[in-house]
């Protein structure tokens, strides 16, 4: 099974490659008689039961779960947002919020990922509602303070929400038709690429620690800025073509219904990237 680039769906696809989670494998030792050519001689022995799978992952599973995370995400988001709107001095309170949100919700992720438990429902909402902290206090900070023009903070968020879920609803359907297959030469390209970004990210950071913040002019809203944020876009945008076919292989090979978390989690982490950058793209055109 083919593995996708986000990792949070790479980790639940993996754990499905000789059965999710130990479902689907054989019996231990079931294939060694016929590796040296011997045959059972007990007709009468018992063949141990194999342990329940219980109810098997369906698409509505999927939806209905990473629906409730992303209305959990939503909530905190908007809370975050009217709390630091009404507050006496926003940008002192936007930022530790942010800084919070971030470093929590990335070390749930990171918890999920290598600890294996991406069907746990604790986890993925927990990460939903610190993620929402760091949704709702960058989203303040981008349309309140970057954004310098006549655009209201309502209409640059409200744009960028539109512009997610538009991508997310244009790759679905390119998913569906077969438009753009997704096939192992495809998935090196894509992770590739996006190393190559992160590498571009943190190099930018370190750089821009000696040049008063403006690094490479990846974010500086100049025209380097402005074709790096596509870029980003558009990984981010064919990342859920993986996370929509490891999903979609996950419910083909039978995996509990359990998994749907894991799916909702990752495909949660793309659409959170994918609002990030459309929302910082969108400043730099509304900047002066």
């Amino acid at each position: 099974m083919r593995e996708s680039s986000n990792p949070v769906m790479r980790g639940v696809v993996r754990d499905n490659q000789t059965g999710y989670a130990g479902f689907g494998a054989g019996l231990a030792g079931a294939g060694q008689g016929a590796m040296f050519g011997q045959q059972q001689t007990d007709p009468y022995a018992q063949t141990p039961a194999a342990p329940p799978v219980g109810r098997q992952l369906t698409i509505d599973d999927v939806v209905t779960k990473t629906a409730i995370t992303l209305g959990v995400l939503t909530i905190s988001a908007i809370a975050t947002y009217f709390v630091i709107n009404e507050s006496s001095n926003p940008t002192a309170i936007a930022m530790p919020l942010m800084l919070v949100g971030a470093l929590v919700g990335l070390g749930l992720v990171l918890v999920a990922s290598f600890g294996r438990k991406q069907d746990n429902p604790a986890i993925v909402l927990a990460y939903a509602a610190f993620e929402g902290l760091f949704v709702g206090a960058i989203s303040f900070v981008f349309a309140n303070v970057v954004v310098t023009g006549d655009t209201s903070a309502g209409a640059l968020i409200g744009q960028a929400v539109l512009g997610t879920f538009g991508v997310f609803f244009g790759m679905l359907l390119v998913y569906k038709v077969g438009a753009i297959r997704v096939t192992p030469r495809f998935t090196r390209m894509l992770f590739a690429g996006m190393i190559g970004v992160i590498v571009l990210m943190l190099g930018n950071l370190v750089v821009g620690f000696f040049n008063e913040g403006e690094g490479f002019g990846l974010r500086n809203g100049g025209p380097l800025a402005i074709i790096f944020s596509l870029v980003c876009i558009a990984l981010a945008a064919f990342s859920f073509l993986l996370d929509f076919d490891s999903a979609d292989r996950l419910i083909r090979a039978g995996a509990p219904a359990k998994a749907a978390w894991g799916v909702a989690l990752g495909l949660t982490v793309t659409l959170v990237w994918l609002y990030i950058e459309i929302l910082r793209l969108l400043s730099y055109f509304n900047s002066d």
